[in-house]
């Protein structure tokens, strides 16, 4: 869950990099039920438009505060890219997000407690020119990346397309779809700037 000290820059219009991983490194996500289940929260409160429970009350929405720009969910953790609008948005949004998970997750495996480590992380991305090889980052992630189910890699090469994720801040800089594929195929060049890019990712940061 989130804590006072999950941020150490908190920005208004700023990008993040947010990574959460399962307590103890145990499975946050065990079946496909599971990643979908994610998804839907995205939607529940990304979405351009309110969404409501079965009672009638409205959601938060957070769809004017946070922008939703790359994902990818791993079995035992996640990576997102987000841009939020003012102070505060980004963490309103993912207590929402993991609340409800964790919710979700507690009933349907009969379980009690965290599901996330006490914190998650969020880096401020201090270079504006860093995004799209932080998004390459996140792509690869999976070993089979290019056909892997719940990453936002779709909805750049123009598979898919939702209004609750909004690539549209790193798509922009490439041409076309193809011209990005190709980027983040570049396995050479994502070797050189990973090393550049390591104090800008929440996975390498300290506390």
């Amino acid at each position: 869950m989130p804590s006072r000290n999950i941020l150490k820059q908190d920005a208004a219009q700023s990008y993040y990099h947010v990574y959460a991983r399962g307590l103890n490194r145990q499975k946050i996500f065990r079946e496909p039920a599971d990643f979908e289940k994610f998804l839907r929260l995205f939607d529940r409160y990304l979405s351009p438009t309110e969404t409501h429970d079965a009672n009638g009350t409205t959601f938060p929405n957070y769809f004017n505060k946070v922008e939703l720009l790359c994902f990818c969910l791993m079995p035992n953790h996640f990576h997102l890219l987000v841009y939020q609008h003012q102070l505060g948005e980004m963490s309103q949004f993912m207590r929402s997000l993991l609340t409800s998970y964790s919710m979700y997750f507690n009933k349907k495996y009969k379980r009690t407690g965290p599901v996330f480590e006490s914190r998650y992380k969020a880096a401020l991305i201090s270079d504006d020119t860093y995004l799209e090889h932080v998004s390459r980052y996140i792509h690869l992630n999976p070993r089979d990346w290019q056909h892997y189910d719940y990453s936002s890699l779709p909805y750049y090469l123009q598979r898919i397309s939702d209004g609750w994720i909004r690539p549209r801040r790193i798509t922009e800089r490439f041409s076309t779809p193809a011209e990005y594929l190709e980027f983040v195929s570049d396995y050479v060049q994502h070797k050189e700037i990973l090393d550049i890019l390591k104090h800008e990712l929440a996975d390498q940061a300290n506390g």
